[in-house]
């Protein structure tokens, strides 16, 4: 198992342009992926609702925890999407 503890970077924390990014770069992935806010509430990243359920603001520490093939690389690249200042176009 791996885990990393990781600040939300984006500006208006992980809505649902950065939860699907991060959902979708795990799509297939054989293991358990979660992500614990500060509170102790987890969210599976397997699901973007489950993921929108923490409503994670910008400046939140959520520790992001992977067990499975890969572990450590799977979490390193999660951290990374919740630490990434997303720059969406404006609509």
């Amino acid at each position: 198992m791996a885990s990393r503890k990781v600040r939300v970077r984006n500006s208006k924390g992980i809505h649902v342009r950065p939860a699907g990014l991060i959902v979708s770069s795990i799509k297939g992935y054989k293991g358990k992926v979660e992500v614990v806010d500060e509170e102790g509430k987890r969210a599976s990243l397997q699901s973007i609702l489950s993921l929108l359920s923490l409503g994670l603001a910008a400046g939140v520490e959520v520790t992001v925890e992977v067990d499975g093939p890969d572990a450590e690389r799977v979490c390193d690249e999660l951290s990374a999407l919740f630490a990434r200042h997303f720059d969406f176009p404006q609509t």
